[in-house]
């Protein structure tokens, strides 16, 4: 082992560094478009590069990633790149070096090899060791001080990038990403990682993406009982929002670094930024952290050697019920009522329940109008109907304490089935003087249920058990490309969604869209079933309604129509719809408009009837 590399590992031990922020975050904020590939960048516009590296460094990092997260032989073969492996390993290490000298470290930045791709399904453990391997190469031909493993979400192949990497003799930071109930996709808790990573001979080893500060630090300190590794932390900028088209971090960068304290207390002595983070959000960091000392050693009460197997997660039995009931499951959507009488949503769910209805999706106070609460309902209608009842929760109508109650509420009612939603903006509904609270957005609600199912609030107090959501996400497949909303589904889907129902579909050319770009998403999706009634409804929905979109000649096929007319044409269109997703598409969701119980039945009837 190098002295070099002896010096790297005492400071990663000694010292309390500042890493850089997100690469992708900056260059697509610089005009670089989210359909480019990054990484080559590093051969065709290395200017931009170097620019971002310069101004971490000049920020405060003393630690930057260079521009390869994703330079692997899958994902750069997929996109007819894999001949350029090397290339772009090497100049992306020379280019962050370039811009270090002797003022940062230099870490070389590995990825998964893209969980879900078509290449990577097909290779097997030596193939899929000798793509980290080429990579490793690459980057310590570059001239890279240490390697940095990010943004693993399952143990197994981060413990196979691990013994390419450690190969190497240069030090290896491991990092990982939890998923729902605090375990990676393959069943480990954050503890049972940190003690195979450590025996795997890591120098460091963190956690990276997946949440804000806040949660991270939660993380660091189980880790710090389960290792005595130096540790590292790279959070998101808290959660993002979908603003505009695309996903924000709205955290301000006092918020991001007011956590730094306390992770170095937790026994971090590296810290940066994950996705959403910028030069700002490392000033602020460097700042907190500037006469920083690591914190006193600690002591750890697992043994090393005692590497367990993934424990088993918290059982949910919903899950298993209504999604499995139906060779096609089918949920339909029924709305509370404005007032105090619910009979004839009671009488509604009698009727698609007697139909064979796999579940009812009731929704929250849609269009931020106010109606009867969907907990209550949804208890009543489980008592009255027998059936499984998907409660939609928003993000709009109660803050984070009020989200927790609630949450714990309804579980103490058996429900168990949430659709994590933002809601609809308060500006849509016109009811004058209400406000939007949005102390959490849909993905800060999965990871709220996550935690819950791992035993534990959002701010890490234990809830003395676990509990069991089954927790589903929206997806709205409408519009011109799918780019934005796939990043977010993986977000949802990593932070816990288990089922995606989609927003209404009409356009059989976005149907086919959204069956190619969720194949591998790994969690059924339920196609959205809107039918239109006439022209004027399908002129609101297509000019009005946030997420949907009917294409021209649905539109065209609905003009002039209105009455027992335009139902006819709208079933139409539905029938075509779903017959262009039979085979292709896990199963739907009916959303009858203005309670048109009789449509859904209608849907239901001839769904089954080919099921």
């Amino acid at each position: 082992m190098s002295t070099h590399s002896d010096t790297i590992r005492q400071r990663l031990r000694h010292e309390v560094l500042v890493g850089d922020g997100a690469m992708g975050t900056l260059l697509y904020s610089r005009g670089i478009p989210l359909d480019a590939n990054f990484e080559h960048l590093n051969l065709v516009q290395p200017d931009r590069v170097r620019a971002v590296h310069a101004d971490y460094i000049a920020a405060g990092a003393r630690l930057i990633e260079t521009n390869t997260f994703g330079a692997n032989a899958v994902r750069l073969g997929a996109i007819g790149l894999g001949h350029k492996v090397a290339a772009i390993n090497i100049a992306g290490a020379r280019l962050a070096r370039e811009a270090a000298g002797d003022t940062a470290l230099v870490a070389g930045a590995i990825g998964p090899l893209g969980r879900g791709r078509a290449d990577a399904a097909v290779l097997d453990t030596g193939q899929r060791r000798a793509a980290f391997c080429e990579q490793v190469d690459a980057l310590v031909q570059g001239g890279v001080d240490l390697l940095l493993l990010e943004t693993f979400a399952e143990l197994a192949e981060l413990e196979l990038a691990l013994a390419a990497a450690v190969d190497s003799n240069l030090p290896v930071i491991a990092q990982f990403a939890l998923l729902e109930g605090g375990r990676t996709r393959d069943g480990f808790s954050a503890e049972e990682v940190a003690r195979h990573l450590t025996a795997g001979g890591a120098a460091m080893l963190g956690v990276n993406c997946g949440a804000g500060p806040r949660e991270l630090l939660a993380v660091l300190r189980r880790l710090a009982v389960s290792t005595d590794l130096p540790l590292s932390a790279f959070p998101n900028s808290g959660f993002p929002e979908y603003v505009d088209g695309r996903s924000i971090y709205l955290a301000t960068p006092d918020y991001f670094a007011a956590r730094a304290s306390e992770m170095v207390a937790a026994g971090a002595t590296l810290i940066g930024g994950c996705c959403g983070t910028g030069p700002e959000h490392i000033r602020a960091l460097a700042t907190v952290l500037r006469d920083a000392r690591p914190a006193p050693s600690r002591s750890f009460t697992a043994p090393i050697a005692a590497l367990s197997q993934p424990a088993a997660l918290p059982v949910v039995p919903i899950a298993g019920e209504w999604l499995q009931r139906h060779d096609v499951p089918v949920t339909v959507e029924l709305d509370p009522p404005r007032g105090l009488d619910c009979s004839g949503v009671i009488a509604a769910a009698r009727q698609l329940v007697a139909a064979g209805v796999s579940a009812i999706s009731l929704a929250e106070n849609p269009l931020a109008r106010i109606r009867m609460g969907n907990i209550a309902l949804a208890s009543r209608l489980r008592e009255e109907t027998g059936v499984d009842v998907i409660v939609h929760v928003t993000g709009r109508d109660r803050n984070l304490i009020g989200l927790h109650s609630e949450l714990l509420g309804a579980h103490l009612l058996g429900l168990r089935n949430i659709l994590a939603v933002t809601g609809d903006p308060v500006s849509v509904s016109g009811e004058a003087g209400a406000t939007g609270v949005f102390d959490l957005n849909s993905i800060g609600l999965l990871e709220l249920l996550a935690a819950a199912n791992a035993g534990h609030t959002l701010y890490g107090h234990e809830l003395g058990m676990p509990a069991q959501f089954f927790a589903g996400a929206a997806f709205n497949p409408n519009g011109n490309t799918l780019t934005g909303q796939l990043h977010k589904l993986q977000k949802k889907i990593a932070a816990g969604a288990r089922f995606v129902q989609t927003q209404p579909v009409y356009d059989l050319a976005v149907l086919d869209r959204l069956v190619a770009a969720t194949a591998d998403a790994g969690i059924p999706v339920l196609l959205g079933i809107l039918p239109l009634v006439s022209e004027r409804n399908a002129e609101f929905l297509h000019n009005e309604v946030p997420g949907i979109v009917l294409p021209e000649s649905v539109r065209k096929r609905m003009q002039g129509t209105s009455g027992a007319a335009g139902v006819k044409e709208g079933m139409a269109v539905a029938r075509e719809v779903i017959d262009a997703a039979r085979g292709r598409i896990a199963g739907f969701y009916l959303m009858p408009p203005f309670g048109r119980v009789e449509l859904a039945l209608e849907l239901l009837a001839y769904i089954r009837k080919a099921d």
